[in-house]
């Protein structure tokens, strides 16, 4: 049991490690892409010992201001809720990753000088919780999420800031229904809601040539699950919560590194939805024609690996089809305009609703007239 609680520690620092450095790095990307869409420089004045790295410093400069920046609370504002607010949205941003797994399983005996562990059980899964319903789980944290925003609304007695909650929750509310609609038929296809059993599942080849990934399965499902997963994530073009064009936003009355941590969700939770579309639609750790003791080519060569390779190949492919992601959700922050508010409802609930219902209509008749994947 004490070796169990350590393993999942030590994988938890790892993952809580990777995330939150990733989540800093992208500020800086986001900075730097911006500015040669905009043929710009960009962020490069922060120097340490007269080296600025292209501005990499300037992501240490922020987290330093809003460390000794006041922390101001406005007159009449609930000062409990008020410091809360943020704390729930970083918290249950963070706790999702832990039901997403970055890598197969992982045998120890196969690590250097890994047979000295004297492990009870070898196997470690590449992932902090193993959960059965890890998709109903992942649902739940993302709801949870919207508390944090509403209440920083409200807590700080401001008609801006209420303005900019209410905006928040209806938006995440009506994506979020087509968001887990649209995963129903990943569901069905590959008969599980265990992210690992999952990933597992994609790894067959349709044809000995195209993986059996969901974005081949169901590619209707991707784009609604990613049209309204970035809406969840209240960025551009969605950012209608935040409007940082406007006075509105449910963090308007909030400084120092209060401020920061609902800075810092965005951020976390653009990684979610890019982690979450790797797994559900990219195959997830898998690489195509890479099996568990080597690559097996459809024109039948085979090359042997070793089973540490296999593992940090999938490991290097999850991450790689994160960052992919990462890089394009940027782009499309820099390139599309804002919606209107109008305009963000009526996607919701006129656009990706009925869009994800019919999907999965069709992919009930689909697996009844022609049988569930094996």
């Amino acid at each position: 049991m004490i070796e169990f609680l350590v393993i999942k520690v030590v994988l938890a620092g790892i993952v809580i490690f990777v995330v939150l450095n990733l989540a800093g790095f992208q500020t800086w990307v986001e900075r730097k892409q911006s500015a040669l869409i905009q043929d710009r420089i960009g962020a490069n004045r922060a120097p340490i010992f007269g080296f600025r790295l292209l501005g990499l410093f300037h992501g240490l400069a922020d987290v330093i201001k809003m460390f000794t920046k006041e922390d101001i609370v406005p007159a009449g504002a609930d000062k409990t809720l008020h410091a809360l607010a943020p704390f729930f949205s970083v918290f249950f941003a963070l706790v999702i990753f832990a039901a997403i797994p970055f890598g197969d399983s992982l045998d120890v005996r196969d690590i250097p000088f890994g047979d000295h562990l004297n492990l009870a059980d070898p196997i470690i899964d590449l992932q902090v919780a193993k959960i059965d319903a890890a998709v109903l789980y992942i649902f739940a944290m993302l709801s949870l999420g919207v508390y944090g925003v509403i209440l920083g609304g409200f807590a700080s007695r401001n008609n801006y800031a209420i303005m900019g909650g209410l905006r928040a929750t209806a938006q995440m509310i009506s994506y979020e229904i087509a968001l887990g609609i649209a995963i129903v038929g990943v569901i069905m296809v590959y008969g599980t809601m265990d992210l690992s059993e999952l990933v597992r599942a994609q790894g067959q080849m349709i044809g000995g040539w195209i993986p059996f990934w969901g974005i081949v399965t169901q590619p209707v499902a991707f784009f609604v699950f990613l049209t309204a997963a970035l809406a969840e994530t209240k960025r551009l073009p969605f950012d209608l919560p935040e409007a940082e064009s406007e006075i509105v936003g449910y963090f308007v009355e909030y400084s120092g590194m209060k401020f920061g941590m609902f800075f810092l969700t965005d951020f976390l939770e653009t990684i979610v939805v890019a982690s979450l579309a790797t797994t559900l639609f990219f195959g997830g750790w898998q690489v195509p024609f890479l099996m568990p003791d080597g690559f097996h080519f459809p024109w039948g060569a085979e090359l042997p690996v070793h089973p540490l390779v296999y593992v940090l190949l999938g490991v290097a492919s999850f991450s790689i089809k994160s960052l992919i992601f990462l890089f394009v959700f940027m782009q499309l922050r820099w390139t599309l305009p804002r919606f209107r508010y109008d305009q963000l409802m009526d996607l919701g609930w006129k656009g990706l609703f009925p869009i994800s219902v019919v999907n999965v209509a069709v992919t009930g008749v689909v697996l009844v007239f022609f049988g569930e994947a094996s």
